[in-house]
């Protein structure tokens, strides 16, 4: 009877547990190619954040997760869905990764973030259309911590070149490029394009190599196994902490790249950063 009462009550707790949320049905970038037209796109600068979804009430990691953001932060947002990135600004990655994934959140900390949006999930009208109430969903917020990502339109690939090389000397990681007149969707497209001077993918750790030299006793490599089954090694980007504890095997981690070899494996791939979400 004892043992029947534990696992009732056992039971109910996961009963009163909240399930975790679906993940967000997003729109997902392509890259840049040379042969497209920017005129047609509205072009922002990458931010180099966190994505969020906020669907009106809760605040979610792409993954579908709870950002355990404070109260104050999520309570003034208006209730209007939106989807951006929670931003310290360039180059501050790593600590905006720790301080908006910690369970319970420092209210300093936080202070220092913004929530930069650049879509409305299922709002109707063209992207042009949904810029310009982004800009008025903001000014009627009037909250220091929630702005919009800034669109620009560019008349010709000479100007985007420009403004790329402008972006990343002041320290940008790249651009983004939306079509200015499509509506409203989710999955993979040539609606949202991507263009940085480094390309860019995630692969899964499947094993530690150890290290030689200075690097002995640590980490001197990760293998790798990219989605089509393919391996190579990534042994560059790490920082000493990274290699002393380096990302578990079975994680993904994002890598960056120039280029494809003549078999599609990336050439000069560098660790960029393990995907927490």
């Amino acid at each position: 009877m004892r043992r029947l009462r534990a696992l009732l009550c056992g039971l109910a707790l996961l009963l009163a547990l909240p399930l975790a949320a679906a993940p967000p049905e997003l729109l997902l970038a392509n890259v840049y190619r040379d042969d497209i037209d920017p005129a047609a796109y509205l072009v922002s600068e990458k931010l180099d954040g966190v994505r969020a979804v906020w669907d009106g009430e809760t605040l979610r990691f792409r993954s579908g997760n709870r950002v355990n953001a404070p109260a104050w932060f999520t309570d003034a947002l208006p209730k209007t869905p939106m989807d951006g990135e929670l931003w310290l600004g360039r180059g501050q990655f790593e600590r905006l990764s720790g301080i908006v994934r910690r369970e319970q959140p420092v209210d300093a900390e936080w202070r220092e973030v913004r929530y930069m949006i650049f879509e409305l999930p299922g709002a109707p009208g063209t992207f042009a259309e949904r810029a310009g109430r982004m800009r008025a969903i903001v000014a009627a917020a009037a909250l220091p911590w929630l702005a919009e990502v800034p669109q620009a339109t560019l008349a010709s690939r000479e100007e985007l070149r420009q403004r790329l090389a402008q972006t990343v000397k002041a320290g940008g990681e790249g651009l983004m490029l939306h079509r200015a007149d499509a509506p409203g969707e989710t999955g993979r497209s040539d609606t949202l394009l991507k263009l940085k001077p480094w390309l860019d993918a995630e692969a899964v750790v499947i094993a530690h190599l150890p290290g030689k030299g200075k690097y002995a006793g640590q980490l001197g490599a990760l293998r790798v196994r990219l989605a089509d089954g393919r391996e190579f090694r990534l042994g560059t980007g790490f920082s000493d902490a990274q290699r002393q504890n380096p990302p578990p095997i079975g994680s993904v981690v994002t890598y960056r790249y120039r280029e494809l070899t003549g078999k599609g494996l990336p050439r000069f791939a560098s660790f960029l950063r393990m995907r927490q979400e």
